[in-house]
C-alpha cells in the first residue's frame, strides 16, 4: 500500500524580512516521496526556501545522521551558490553525520560546533545485488563518490591538513567533536550546550563507530518518544471511547 503523507509544505521557521532558519533535522533524502516524516529534507524542498529567501541572512541548524550522497551534494551546491551574494551561517546542534557533514561547510562562513556536538565523517556505501561483475562495478562506482566528498572536505580543511589524512578518516569512520574537528577543519568550536536532541532517521542506525555517549542519549531520546506515543495512543483511545459513550447516550434518548 502506499505510504500515507501527513504533509506537504515546506515550514520556513523565524523568518524576518532580513533573516530566516533552515533546520536538517530529519534525514537527507531525494525527494518529497523519500520523506517520511517532517523534519526530512530533499533537494526540491531547498531550492524553493532558497529562492524565497534572497537577499536575506540564514542560519541553518544541523542535526542528522545524513542520508543520500547526491541529494546532499546537491543541496551543499545550493546553499553554496546562495552564500555567494547572502550570509549563512552554520551550526551543528547535535551531529552533522555523513553527507550531512557535507552540508555543515555549506556556509559562507565556517560552521560553529559545539564542544560536545559532532562531525562524522565516513566512505559512502550502497545496497547492491548482482553478480560479480556488479559487485566490482559498485565498489568502483564508491570510490568515484568518495573522491568527490573527499574533495568538498579539501575545500574545508585547515592548512597543512593532507588528503591522505582525511581519507584515512573517511575510512576508519571517525567521529570528532567540536574540538577534535578544529584540529582538521575551519570550523569555530563553540561552548557546550546542556542537552542535544539525538539525531533522528534510519540513516544513523547503519553507522558502527558511534560513541558511546552518543549511544546512550539516542536510547534515552527514543524511550522518550517511545513514552510519548503511547501516552498519545492512550489519549486518542479515550476520547474514542468518550465518542463511543456520546453516540450511545443519544441512541438511548431516542428509543
Amino acid at each position: 500500500m502506499p505510504k500515507a503523507k501527513i504533509f506537504n509544505c515546506f515550514e520556513v521557521k523565524n523568518e524576518t524580512p532580513t533573516s530566516a532558519d533552515l533546520y536538517f533535522y530529519g534525514d537527507i533524502v531525494s525527494d518529497w516521496w523519500g520523506a517520511w516524516q517532517e523534519e526530512d529534507q530533499y533537494p526540491e524542498a531547498i531550492k524553493n526556501f532558497l529562492s524565497a529567501q534572497q537577499g536575506k541572512s540564514l542560519n541553518i541548524y544541523v542535526n542528522s545522521g545524513g542520508g543520500s550522497v547526491f541529494a546532499g551534494l546537491a543541496i551543499y551546491n545550493m546553499i553554496r551558490r546562495f552564500s555567494e551574494t547572502n550570509a549563512v551561517q552554520v551550526f551543528v546542534d547535535g551531529l552533522a553525520g555523513s553527507i550531512a557533514s557535507v552540508i555543515a561547510f555549506a556556509g559562507s562562513m565556517p560552521p560553529k560546533i559545539p564542544s560536545n556536538a559532532f562531525l562524522m565523517i565516513h566512505n559512502p556505501f550502497a545496497l547492491v545485488e548482482g553478480n560479480a561483475a556488479d559487485l566490482r562495478k559498485m565498489a568502483d562506482d564508491l570510490d568515484v563518490i568518495a573522491g568527490g566528498i573527499l574533495n568538498v572536505y579539501m575545500e574545508h580543511v585547515r592548512e597543512g591538513v593532507t588528503e591522505d589524512q582525511i581519507r584515512e578518516l573517511m575510512d576508519a569512520e571517525t567521529w570528532l567533536n567540536g574540538q577534535d574537528a578544529a584540529e582538521y577543519f575551519n570550523i569555530e568550536t563553540t561552548e557546550s550546550v546542556a542537552e542535544i536532541a539525538a539525531a533522528s532517521g534510519g540513516y544513523v542506525a547503519r553507522v558502527h563507530n558511534m560513541p558511546k555517549d552518543l549511544v546512550i542519549q539516542r536510547e534515552a531520546a527514543a524511550a522518550k518518544n517511545k513514552t510519548s506515543d503511547n501516552q498519545d495512543a492512550r489519549s486518542a483511545e479515550l476520547i474514542q471511547n468518550k465518542k463511543r459513550d456520546e453516540i450511545a447516550r443519544i441512541i438511548i434518548n431516542t428509543l
